[in-house]
């Protein structure tokens, strides 16, 4: 019986593999066409010839564009994303730190956002084309037409500048204590939380409607149940498969999209490190941290996929 899904299942996480492997190529060529010479951005332009030329067969940059992206693939398939040009640290170990920071900051937002949005979207559906669902569509509406800067920017004013009730610099290292990392995330997981907050609470509203279009669900009001529990216990059952899959793929920006979150409130997550190298034209921390999302963003689609089809009642009990 759960064969067509093992199968399924299986070729899911086979494209996964074979679409990150196409992103890695993509990545590594994207970063070597770039205008300009790393060696060059290092030394500085009163750097010698021979000191260049040194440099560039240090950084291996005189070897073949195929055999340098086969040495950074093995070394990313044995846990070496290499070695930082503008500092000399490794980058494995500077990711470490910063990918702990961001998802930290991702959890917090997604335990606020999911089950807000889900709330938001059932109670929606209960007063469908009232006053409270026009007031909710409404909210979420004005919420997502702000972008990141915008939203963070306001935070920052009202609640840094003007209440004072939190900082507006949201720094933090190993050492920081479990609290004070907490009120130093409040802003930017606030900021995360309404940009993706609407999506999800939309999404959530348009597939238990659509669900509520069913006949057992007609079946279910003529025998007088009411209807939030109706939405609660047979709506929103039948519509989870389409819900986790927007979950999941905001959960994915969540991590992905914090770049402009980290930046403005200074950070130190996966968005500021690859900024700051960004800027310093740091070739190796680039592709590492563009991977890393990638990899992520594509881990999160195929949980997304996967539950979707575990959802699936016609293959959970195939005739």
């Amino acid at each position: 019986m759960s064969s067509p899904i093992l199968r399924l299942v299986a070729q899911r996480i086979l494209l996964g593999i074979v679409l990150l492997f196409a992103v890695s190529v993509l990545i590594f060529a994207g970063t070597q066409i770039l205008p300009g010479d790393v060696a060059q951005a290092i030394l500085g332009q009163s750097a010698t010839p021979e000191a260049l030329a040194n440099l560039r067969q240090q950084l291996g940059l005189n070897d073949p564009a195929w055999l340098r992206y086969v040495h950074w693939l093995w070394g990313i398939l044995h846990g070496d994303f290499g070695t930082a040009q503008s500092s000399g640290l490794d980058i494995a170990s500077s990711i470490g730190t910063r990918l702990k920071n961001t998802m930290f900051l991702a959890a917090c937002a997604a335990i606020v956002a999911v089950p807000l949005a889900i709330i938001l979207g059932l109670i929606a559906v209960r007063y469908r084309n009232g006053f409270v669902d026009k007031l909710i569509s409404g909210l979420a509406l004005a919420s997502t037409s702000f972008p990141e800067f915008f939203i963070g920017y306001v935070l920052i004013f009202v609640f840094a500048v003007h209440w004072q009730i939190f900082p507006s610099i949201s720094t933090v290292d190993d050492s920081t204590p479990f609290l004070e990392r907490l009120q130093a995330v409040v802003l930017p997981a606030t900021a995360l939380t309404l940009v993706v907050l609407a999506h999800m609470m939309r999404m959530t509203r348009a597939a238990i409607l659509n669900v509520m279009q069913s006949a057992y669900i007609e079946t279910a009001e003529l025998k007088g149940l009411k209807a939030f529990d109706i939405i609660r216990k047979h709506a929103f059952p039948n519509a989870i498969a389409p819900v986790v899959n927007v979950v999941m793929l905001n959960l994915a920006y969540l991590i992905v999209g914090v770049v402009v979150v980290e930046v403005i409130f200074v950070y130190p997550g996966m968005g500021q490190y690859l900024v700051d190298h960004v800027a310093k034209r740091d070739v190796p921390v680039v592709q590492a941290v563009g991977l890393i999302f990638a990899a992520v963003y594509i881990t999160l689609n195929i949980v997304a996929d996967i539950a979707a089809i575990v959802a699936n009642p016609r293959l959970r009990h195939p005739k």
